[in-house]
């Protein structure tokens, strides 16, 4: 399949961001395209045992849960009850944070990752209340056998870094978005250097696993700049989607379909 769907946390500390930027604004990208560090995709899936296990047992609370208080800042005045699709939940602690803060949402949480999916069940075993309202989908878009024809919400966290065509995601999104779904989507952006990935890396997980350490690295140099995904967006019609930076390393794509 094209696509294979995982998620993985990616040490952010998005309450020291609210210096955002919006594409309707400044310029979003840090230097121009053509001094621009070029993208090396990584792999789409994140299959194995050891990577899996380093993530469900890695404390990324702080910036999880600051995902969760963003949508509210975001959607303040959104339904009380909705259906959601999140797609690349990984272990799904993102997605079991999102269901605990919204006891009205039912999820279908999609990843490809049979091992991510195993410490997602294991995690929802944990939460009281929750197996009720969420529902784990081992899936690959395109074609995945989605449980609804359309949903309310659209989710998304540190997924479209992996997908080595991005176009899928927002195919995706656009075919399963109704009119008014609230569409929300996180994610790294790559920065200017090889040298500025390692400070990153160095800043915010100098303690961390060696395995994360890699894949965080690895995450940032195929990470999408905000000028990339703004033309994805046009090319998918999701144009009136907007694109806001909310940290050193992060980003948020977000609106309601039309």
């Amino acid at each position: 399949m094209r696509c294979p769907l995982n998620n993985s946390g990616r040490f952010a500390n998005l309450d020291q961001a609210r210096n955002r930027q919006t594409r309707r604004g400044p310029r979003l990208d840090q230097t121009s395209p053509d001094l621009a560090m070029q993208r090396i995709p990584e792999p789409e899936l994140m299959d194995t045992d050891e990577q899996a296990r380093a993530y469900a047992a890695a404390d990324f609370s702080r910036a999880h849960q600051s995902y969760v208080t963003l949508f509210d800042e975001t959607f303040p005045h959104r339904p009380a009850r909705a259906t959601v699709l999140d797609l690349g939940c990984g272990p799904a602690d993102v997605t079991l944070r999102f269901a605990e803060a919204n006891p009205g949402y039912t999820f279908h949480a999609v990843d490809g990752s049979a091992a991510m999916l195993h410490y997602a069940r294991q995690a929802l075993r944990s939460r009281r209340g929750l197996s009720e309202r969420v529902r784990f989908v081992q899936a690959c878009i395109p074609g995945a056998p989605f449980p609804r024809r359309h949903y309310d919400v659209i989710l998304s966290n540190n997924f479209l870094h992996h997908l080595h065509d991005p176009i899928v995601l927002w195919n995706c999104v656009r075919s399963y978005a109704k009119r008014r779904t609230l569409v929300f989507v996180t994610d790294l952006f790559r920065p200017t250097s090889r040298a500025k990935a390692q400070a990153l890396v160095r800043k915010y997980s100098a303690a961390e696993a060696p395995v994360l350490k890699r894949d965080f690295y690895n995450s940032l140099l195929a990470a999408f700049t905000p000028s990339e995904i703004e033309k994805q967006l046009a090319d998918a019609g999701l144009d009136q989607l907007s694109i806001q930076v909310i940290s050193d390393r992060h980003l948020v794509i977000f609106g309601a379909r039309h």
